[in-house]
């Protein structure tokens, strides 16, 4: 499959990286076509890894992860193009954190970044999903010590079905549909305790358990 990577940072090379592993080809998407990241990145990944801008990556790609800074997302997905991803599923794996002193979010409460992109993208299936993991075990959960979850929130059934098979592609296990987009309030409020849990275990490998009884 073809997919698109919006985003050069740590989550976007750590998740085009396991796509490029998976057999997928990846073009990772920035600003400028000639991002020195996406450049080295696609070269140490081989002849699967691709760069482009923002709006090539989103026409290269059958599916298109969002892994941009929250506060830049929306305007990263403008310059991608709403023709571009017309159709497509576009994973977010942003959070509208304020990264100021201690982590507060942006929108909340009545509203979600995730929210925001399916209202700016209505012809776009926004799935969700990745967002309340590390890096360092987003696409590596037997990292973790026990099997954990991993959540996909969206309004189309077809396309969190897509998405969960990506996932576990990954390794995820127990993937838990949390609902429509309005679910994603929940999961992007989540970011301030995962911030204080971070600080307290002084480690960024950690995931939610959901017990049942």
């Amino acid at each position: 499959m073809n997919i698109g990577v919006l985003g050069t940072g740590v989550v976007g090379q750590t998740i085009g990286s396991k796509l490029v592993q998976l057999g997928h080809t990846v073009m990772m998407g920035s600003r400028d076509e000639a991002n020195p990241k996406a450049v080295t990145w696609a070269k140490q990944e081989g002849n699967k890894a691709l760069f482009g801008n923002f709006a090539g990556a989103a026409a290269f790609g059958e599916i298109i992860f969002n892994c941009t800074l929250g506060s830049a997302s929306l305007d990263a997905l403008k310059q991608a193009g709403a023709e571009n991803m017309k159709g497509k599923i576009l994973i977010d794996t942003a959070n509208p954190i304020d990264y100021d002193g201690d982590w507060s979010l942006t929108v909340c409460n009545t509203d979600s970044l995730g929210e925001q992109i399916q209202r700016a993208f209505p012809d776009t299936h926004v799935v969700k999903s990745l967002n309340i993991v590390n890096y360092t075990v987003i696409v590596d959960p037997e990292k973790l010590l026990e099997r954990t979850d991993i959540f996909v929130n969206g309004n189309s059934a077809d396309a969190k079905a897509a998405v969960s098979s990506i996932l576990r592609s990954f390794g995820w296990k127990s993937i838990i549909d949390l609902g429509d987009i309005t679910s994603s309030r929940a999961v992007e409020m989540y970011m301030v305790l995962w911030r204080v849990l971070r600080v307290a275990t002084s480690s960024t490998r950690f995931n939610i358990k959901v017990v049942q009884s």
